[in-house]
């Protein structure tokens, strides 16, 4: 988070906090519930309350809201972790909300003992109805008016398992005509016979979000508890329970969600994705989650630089991603090493190139002086695009063409002399002349040509398959889309390329480097699919031939 630009009201509030003397120090919490996978919607809330922590001198802890013991894996808490420390941050503790499982209930029997909390018989259904309408008071549950005594009992019975799930549940004693609707006697407990995760078997109750949450902070201390806008009707209840609980005053604040164009942001659809096969994975390179960013190249400083550019806002918004993709083109540009691969070969025989292979030298990145060179094959037979050579080209084809010249990247000028062709027609090589002086580095020819293309070396050439990525919605926003939101999956969204031909220096790729394939796009080792050949995801374009098209169209 940068201190030389402008504070967002998130830091506005903690200086003037700081200033009061409200707080010695700062301290946030990362609340993921381990249910799923983290997406680039968790990153802004990663880089927010990290951010602030470490700007103001604090610390951050990790903090799993495992109350759903249905929903939640060993396995997401794990990747959650791996992405949290993947983005380059470290919590200062790590901790479960089924830590405090003890201490939740202990805070639920003084909230019974205060003639604050009740046990409920009602249903759900029962329990909804009852509510009321925003313009429109509730009613009483027939079980508002049990003694403490009984409610204890029930509760402690509850805790022992004598109940089976929905039987009973314990609700706040609030105000039934609450313009707040939250307000209207919330369950604060249910009963759930399911196995934990960490728990195991050792409670069938488990807490609710409003019950588990503003505790959980208070027992941490936490003196920022950072939310999303949807959370600001709960603002009131937080505040209600640690009043009454007579626990550490920690606050809830709300930021704006951020949701991204041309994907959808809920667990629930991505998981929806998942099992019904439109991707293989939740990291499936097509996927909004950290993880599936991250196989398919992009990098924590460039999803850091993303949350720095939209920042924290109080109104929610869908935020373009051209924009993500701009900052990963901008970070791997810096970093990314240059290498030439051709996608769809057409075979170059230079007719007067007599001599052994000889190597060639090419800048690993032009932008970084201290990257050094690689050495690249060159010899009589090579392969280019086969889109780089027309027979018949139009006015400004700067490429290949009978006749016509071109320069090959760190390598010569070379003529076109002849097309071969099969006996149907189609083009199978081309017979081309090298001009020996006009060598990159050290070119004597006075030739001047307009196009450079990118080349591979026949014989030394190593085969990789490509996957190219495209947007997983053809819409920008498939969850306002009428219909089911899979009607609108970009069915073309990947591409592969079993066998693209690659300069051999590609044999040594690792998985932590990333590559401009010259022409091509920014690439990287797939970290799934690389162990008994080489396979290489596409991160981004060279430019945004998306926003052309939606402009054509």
């Amino acid at each position: 988070m940068s201190e030389e630009k402008s504070h967002n009201f998130i830091e506005e509030i903690i200086e003037n906090d700081l200033k009061e003397g409200k707080y010695k120090s700062i301290v946030t919490r990362f609340p993921p519930e381990p249910n799923g996978y983290l997406h680039i919607g968790h990153a802004t809330s990663i880089w927010l309350n990290f951010g602030v922590a470490k700007k103001y001198g604090g610390y951050t802890n990790l903090r799993f809201d495992d109350t759903n013991p249905a929903t939640e894996e060993t396995e997401y808490v794990e990747s959650i972790k791996e992405d949290v420390k993947w983005l380059g941050y470290e919590w200062k503790n790590e901790h479960f909300a089924s830590d405090y499982f003890e201490q939740l209930y202990e805070f639920a029997v003084r909230l019974i003992k205060k003639g604050l909390a009740y046990v409920d018989d009602s249903t759900s259904e029962e329990i909804a109805a009852m509510k009321g309408t925003p313009t429109e008071p509730g009613k009483d549950s027939p079980f508002r008016g049990r003694s403490i005594e009984e409610n204890l009992r029930l509760f402690e019975e509850m805790r022992a398992g004598k109940y089976p799930d929905g039987a009973r549940v314990l609700r706040a004693k609030v105000d039934m005509a609450s313009h707040n609707m939250i307000m209207r006697d919330p369950v604060l407990y249910r009963i759930k016979h399911a196995h934990h995760h960490r728990t195991g078997d050792q409670w069938c109750i488990y807490p609710m979000y409003d019950m588990a949450h503003p505790p959980s902070d208070s027992i941490e201390e936490v003196t920022h508890s950072l939310c999303t806008m949807e959370f600001i009707p709960h603002r009131e209840l937080y505040d209600w329970l640690l009043e009454n609980i007579e626990s550490f005053p920690s606050h809830q604040y709300e930021f704006a969600r951020r949701n991204l164009s041309y994907t959808v942001m809920s667990k629930r659809k991505l998981l929806q994705l998942v099992q019904d096969g439109y991707v293989e994975s939740w990291d499936d390179p097509r996927m909004p989650t950290i993880s599936g960013m991250r196989r398919r190249g992009y990098t924590p400083e460039a999803i850091r630089d993303f949350c720095e550019r939209i920042g924290v806002a109080k109104r929610d918004n869908l935020v373009d991603v051209g924009l993500l993709e701009f900052c990963v083109r901008e970070h791997l540009n810096k970093v990314a090493l240059r290498r030439m691969v051709v996608f769809d070969p057409l075979k170059v025989v230079l007719t007067n190139y007599t001599g052994a292979v000889e190597m060639l030298e090419g800048e690993e990145n032009p932008e970084d002086e201290n990257s050094g060179s690689r050495e690249i094959p060159f010899g009589r037979e090579l392969y280019i695009e086969r889109e780089d050579f027309m027979e018949n080209p139009p006015k400004k084809f700067f490429r290949l063409f009978p006749g016509g010249m071109v320069r090959l990247k760190h390598a010569y000028i070379i003529r076109c002399d002849e097309a071969v062709k099969d006996e149907n027609g189609n083009i199978t090589e081309l017979h081309c002349t090298y001009i020996p002086e006009s060598k990159s580095g050290s070119d004597t020819s006075g030739i001047n040509v307009k196009g450079t293309l990118h080349w591979v070396e026949v014989t030394n050439a190593i085969t990789a398959e490509v996957r190219l990525y495209d947007r997983l919605f053809k819409v920008e926003d498939p969850s306002n889309e009428e219909g089911d939101f899979k009607d609108y999956v970009n069915t073309e969204s990947l591409q592969t390329l079993s066998a693209a031909y690659a300069e051999p220096s590609l044999k040594n790729a690792r998985l932590n480097e990333r590559y401009q394939f010259l022409r091509k796009g920014y690439f990287t080792l797939d970290n799934k699919d690389t162990y008994s050949r080489l396979v290489f995801n596409r991160t981004v374009t060279l430019k945004d031939a998306w926003a052309k098209e939606q402009k054509k169209g």
